[in-house]
């Protein structure tokens, strides 16, 4: 299994170097501190797999997924980070990371990971999973279910007219409502409301 670390911290990307070096079936064939480091790594050798961080000066981890994935969709990318926060999940799923591990993860259970990720499966720690599923549970909670079918309908593209002729309320009632939801989900518009909802929805 070739493996690709890419961390902007030096001594990060030396520690697990040697730490996974280790593993008999495992070889780190690079390190890289930077999203275009990264890519760079790919066009010389694509590996098997990318330990890749978020938070990197210049291109990010998630721009550098992104670009991965769309130029050498067979490599894994397995994001390693210290950010639990809900829009880094979610943006790092979308982007096309396979896996999302926690820098805290110890190293013995970071091979095995490492490994269900090589095997095609799709990794994410408990207690990522835990910060999404309460996210998930907070949001859909905070919403009545008129303000759900409202959400959706504007998701799916309709217009004002469109939805207050569905729901049979005045387009009035609707901008009022549309208010409501914008501020109970601290967005702006209804663009950042389909993405909302796309997001969730995944």
């Amino acid at each position: 299994m070739k493996i690709l670390i890419v961390d902007d911290d030096p001594l990060v990307c030396q520690s697990l170097r040697l730490l996974l070096s280790r593993e008999p079936d495992m070889e780190v064939i690079a390190t890289a501190n930077d999203g275009t480091a990264a890519i760079e790594c790919c066009e010389r050798t694509p590996p098997d797999i990318i330990l890749m961080d978020i938070r990197m000066p210049g291109v990010d981890g998630i721009q550098a997924t992104r670009q991965i994935k769309q130029n050498w969709p067979k490599v894994r990318i397995m994001m390693l980070t210290t950010f639990q926060d809900e829009h880094n999940i979610r943006m790092a799923l979308l982007a096309g990371a396979e896996g999302y591990m926690l820098k805290s993860t110890k190293v013995s259970s970071m091979a095995q990971q490492l490994r269900a990720l090589s095997s095609g499966s799709s990794v994410v720690d408990v207690n990522v999973l835990k910060t999404l599923m309460l996210s998930e549970k907070k949001n859909r909670s905070d919403l009545t279910p008129r303000e759900n079918d409202i959400l959706e309908l504007v998701a799916l593209g309709c217009s004002n007219r469109e939805i207050a002729e569905q729901l049979f309320i005045s387009e009035g009632t609707l901008r009022n409502t549309l208010s409501i939801i914008l501020d109970k989900l601290e967005l702006r518009d209804r663009t950042q409301l389909a993405i909302y909802y796309w997001k969730r929805s995944l």
